[in-house]
Order: structure tokens, then sequence, then C-alpha cells
């Protein structure tokens, strides 16, 4: 065998064990780090709010996993991020920051809410489908829309995904309290219920209903298409050096504007599952701040949709534990945000100290 065919049999070879273990720990090490760093910083917090901090970090275990009964309401609490932190994760991959996954949820999940009043009466398998096309379609226009003014006209698309963000929310109100209302709902505007005959039920034996397995397939597809397609890799190339996939020939503008669409849509199916699983209507319900904490989940998970799994179980739990401590150390709700968002804070700063090059720099 000569020298170059050795060569290339190494260079085909698959990684060894050791030199997979290597890149997972190089992968996960960000995120553990900025979690080290975030814990002493939100007990400086609690100290200042009159709390022990050993007792609120027990807490919120105790809320979140300590039994079945708080795994299942962490699991519950996951099941949207899983999808809606696909929105901010996939575009990453080609060096975008979409941060418009609370609109993509909001229209999506109204939109999901019309067809299933129209569909009323109509048999369920049928009726869900269409549910799910309807918001995933509306999700995937808006944050479409986003990528192609990046690419055509130059708009920063993070800035053109909030504004879009606040559009949807003000189209969503208007619908929701004028031309979509039920007049039924007196005290909280909403759109007229769905019916029971169109709810996404539970899985067996558990009481978290069947959009976690659909966030958790979704995630795992998304983790393939990434990773093991020429589309995933075209995608990573553009996010790795654009001008370099330009002269490459890759058709950058229906990369872009296809893979935000295909983040909105996973947005949008985050409303439609939140319509169809637990609200069974479309109201102020569905502005929940999901899309917010996808972003803190997208760039926790280093943007690999694989990883959005377990940090979406862990957002769900943190979340879960929010009302615990209310009831137990009469802190408020939000005290759980405070921390979501010194974890943020610690996430961009380790961000900008490790540089990255996003999509035309």
């Amino acid at each position: 065998m000569s020298v170059a065919t050795a060569a290339t049999a190494a260079e085909d070879a698959p990684p060894s064990a050791g030199a997979r273990l290597r890149a997972f720990a190089e992968a996960a090490a960000p995120t553990a780090i900025a979690l080290a760093v975030t814990a002493p910083l939100f007990a400086l917090f609690l100290l200042a709010a009159g709390a022990n901090p050993l007792e609120v970090f027990g807490l919120i275990w105790t809320g979140a996993f300590a039994s079945w009964f708080s795994l299942q309401n962490t699991l519950l609490r996951a099941a949207p991020l899983l999808l809606v932190a696909l929105c901010t994760a996939l575009p990453a991959r080609l060096g975008l920051v979409i941060i418009g996954g609370e609109g993509a949820i909001v229209l999506g999940g109204l939109a999901a809410a019309a067809m299933g009043v129209a569909m009323s009466g109509a048999p369920y398998v049928p009726a869900l489908v269409l549910m799910a096309l309807a918001a995933a379609i509306t999700g995937a226009l808006l944050i479409a829309f986003a990528g192609w003014l990046r690419h055509a006209r130059g708009v920063n698309e993070t800035i053109s995904s909030l504004l879009l963000t606040y559009i949807a929310v003000a189209v969503f109100n208007h619908l929701v309290e004028g031309p979509l209302r039920d007049p039924a709902s007196l005290n909280k505007p909403s759109t007229s219920g769905i019916g029971e005959h169109h709810m996404i039920g539970a899985i067996p034996g558990t009481d978290v209903h069947w959009g976690l397995a659909i966030g958790v397939v979704a995630c795992v597809a998304m983790a393939v298409l990434m990773r093991k397609t020429t589309v995933g890799f075209a995608a990573r190339m553009i996010g790795g050096n654009v001008r370099a996939a330009r002269m490459a020939g890759l058709p950058i503008g229906r990369l872009v504007v296809g893979i935000c669409a295909l983040a909105g849509a996973a947005g949008g199916l985050a409303g439609m599952i939140e319509v169809a699983a637990v609200h069974g209507r479309a109201n102020a319900s569905l502005n929940a701040g999901y899309g917010y904490t996808g972003i803190l989940v997208a760039f926790l998970a280093r943007h690999e949709p694989a990883a959005v799994i377990p940090v979406a179980i862990l957002f769900g739990g943190i979340n879960a534990a929010g009302g615990l401590l209310q009831r137990r150390l009469d802190l408020p709700d939000a005290t759980v945000l405070v921390l979501q968002g010194i974890l943020f804070l610690v996430l961009l700063a380790s961000e900008t100290l490790r540089g990255r090059s996003l999509l035309g720099k």
C-alpha cells in the first residue's frame, strides 16, 4: 500500500471513540462553563433578595425533577421549547441570529385554531394534519421573510425578526380580540374552541401530551438533516465562510430562505401544539414567552438540534419550579426569569469573547 493510499484510508476512517469523546467534551465545555458561572451570580442575586441560595436551588430541583409529578410538569413545559428552539438553532447554522420564535408561535397557534374551528366536525386525523400545515406554513412565511430580507436587501435578520414578532403579536391581538373572537369569551378574549375531538391526547400512562414526542422527533430529524445531508453540509459551509460558499457556487439565497422557512415552520408547529394539546383555543396564553426562552435554549445547546432536547428539558424544569418558589419562599414567580436572564448574559459574554462569523461579514 502506497503512502498516499494509506493517508487517504486514514482520512476516510470513522473517528475513534476517543476522538468523539474529545469532540463532545469540547462542544459541551462552553455550556458547562456558562452554567458554572451563572450559579454563583444567581446566588448573589438571591442573597440580595434575602433568600437562601441553597434552599432555592434545592426547591428548583424538587419542583423540576424530584418526583414523577414534577417531571411530567417539566416535560409539558419543555414540549414547546423543543420546537421553538429550532427556530433559532437552524438559521444559526447559516450564521444568522433569528429571534422571531415568539411571533411564529402566536401566529402559528392562531392559524391552527382558525383551521380547527373551520374543520369542526371533520375526522380527527385530517383535521389535525390541516391544523399542523396551517401553523407550519404561517410560521414558515414569517421567518422566511426575515431570511429573504437578509439575503436580498441586507437587512439585519436579528432586528427584522424581532420587529416581525412585534407585528405578529399585534396582528394576533387584533384578530383574537376582534374578527376571530368568540363572543362567549368575556374576560379573556379567545377564538372559538377547536373542540375536544380535535385535541392532542396524552402519551399512555402519563399526563404528558404527544407534543413532546413530536418535538423530540423534530429535533432528531433536524440533527440528521444538518449532519448527514448535503443541505446540512451546505448550510454549515455558508455559516463558516459565506464568501467561500459563494465561490463554490452554492445557492445561498435558496438555502437561507429555505432553512429560515423550516425554522419558522417548527415555531409555528409549537403554537399549534399549544393550541391543540393545552389551551384548546387561541388566546393571550400563547404569548407566554416560550419564543424568547427558546432563544436561550438554542444558544445553550450551541445550535445543535440534538442538544436542544436535554437543554429544553432543563429549562422546562426551571420554569416548572417557579410556582414552587413562590409558594414555599414567597419569592416572585419571575425569579426563574432572573436566572434565565443571567444565563443569557453570560452566554452573550462568552460568545463575544469567543467570536463568531456571521453571514455577510
